[in-house]
């Protein structure tokens, strides 16, 4: 197929060539990074928490009543959700992967104020956490008995710096702090409070899982009792019971002490889902509006073919008579059409990679890789070689003596 026939025409209809090569590049720009973002939110929603989500309640509590003994309260609540029929254990901890905030806090190999410090997530936890949520121990044990202390107890410590406390690290954590050897064993120092790192676990997600470092996460064993309420985690043994066990641990929490708030009440299935249902109507949007580019682009091939074919069908006629065959004159429609999403393509990678400097700037996205441009290259090739078929067929099915009699 000779190009110089094309390319000649196409300068005769400079703006109508012009019109397709810029809608084109704009979809090449547009869908490049749309379908990059999508595939960013995908991954940020499947990332792996670190805990058994199918089998884990959350309830909140708040106390609006009389205050009573926050350990005490909290012993008796504990004891009560776990002889419910389908509960395999029950713990209370500060905070949960899939939440809007995180507590948070930094350790450090050395208490000089200029050390290097990681920050992570501070999970504060009670008795029997690590089995409650599943976490799995990769390297040294769980807290000892005697290490779990009361945050009430905590906080009237006079003096902090002597109260040794011990810290479970998260994997990511621990290869941070420690790049060149194990982290067991280890003290770390929160401020110029000591640690003792007793423990790592395979992966503990920070709560809000909007920072950079995601996984970087530690535990302390220290309960947090609010007087008349908490956050409990309850484990059950089928997942097909936890509406079930949800509905008997309320009431359960309700005769403790009819005077508290419930502020959560949910499994963690439906927290990750409350968590990311931004994430899911961005992708929903985000495909639909490529879509509709993607057809409006090849209305777009299919209306400039049409009217080419309308145009040129004397020369189509032509070129019949002298001899070229359908398969010839399908051919050129679509080299033709070849040609321009191949300049368009160009000039939307060059847009793509400028658009992806704005939202890196605008909006922290990563930057672009580049396998999404050849995505989207043969993307919109193949859309273009599609829609151009149909007029391109019908210009190929053109008799030649009716072709020769038009004007």
């Amino acid at each position: 197929m000779e190009i110089r026939p094309i390319l000649s025409t196409l300068s005769r209809h400079k703006t109508a060539a012009a019109l397709i090569v810029l809608e084109i590049a704009l979809s090449c720009a547009i869908i490049c990074n749309a379908l990059f973002i999508v595939s960013q939110r995908i991954d940020n929603m499947q990332q792996t928490s670190g805990i058994d989500e199918n089998k884990l309640i959350e309830i909140g509590l708040s106390g609006i009543g009389k205050q009573v003994d926050g350990d005490a309260r909290t012993a008796e609540d504990i004891a009560t959700l776990r002889a419910i029929p389908g509960v395999e254990n029950v713990a209370i901890i500060n905070q949960l992967p899939f939440q809007g905030g995180s507590w948070n806090t930094s350790l450090a190999a050395s208490p000089e104020p200029e050390a290097q410090s990681v920050n992570g997530a501070q999970y504060t936890i009670g008795e029997n956490t690590l089995k409650t949520l599943g976490l799995k121990l990769i390297a040294g044990r769980d807290f000892n008995a005697d290490e779990y202390m009361s945050n009430d107890k905590l906080e009237k410590e006079q003096n902090l710096e002597s109260v040794r406390l011990s810290v479970i690290l998260s994997e990511p954590m621990a290869k941070q702090l420690f790049p060149d050897g194990a982290a067991v064993g280890k003290t770390l120092y929160m401020a110029n409070i000591p640690v003792t790192v007793v423990g790592v676990v395979q992966t503990l997600l920070r709560p809000n899982n909007q920072n950079n470092n995601r996984t970087y996460s530690l535990l302390f064993p220290v309960r947090m009792n609010y007087a008349n309420g908490g956050r409990f985690v309850i484990r059950v043994t089928d997942p097909a019971r936890r509406d079930e066990v949800l509905k008997q641990a309320l009431a359960t929490l309700d005769k403790n002490d009819p005077n508290r708030l419930v502020w959560s009440k949910q499994t963690v299935d439906e927290k990750r889902a409350k968590y990311f249902a931004d994430d899911r109507d961005m992708i929903g949007l985000l495909l639909i509006v490529s879509g509709l580019l993607l057809l409006v682009t090849a209305l777009g091939i299919i209306g400039l073919a049409s009217f080419w074919v309308q145009q040129r069908t004397k020369q189509i006629g032509i070129r019949r008579a002298l001899g070229a065959t359908r398969a010839q004159i399908l051919r050129y429609f679509q080299t033709e059409n070849f040609l321009l999403a191949g300049i368009g393509i160009v000039v939307g990678m060059l847009l793509a990679y400028m658009l992806n400097q704005w939202l890196m700037g605008r909006y922290e996205l990563p930057r672009l890789p580049l396998m999404y441009l050849p995505v989207g290259a043969v993307l919109l090739w193949l859309l273009g070689q599609i829609a151009v078929f149909g007029p391109a067929r019908k210009a190929a099915s053109i008799p030649p003596a009716v072709a020769t009699r038009s004007t």
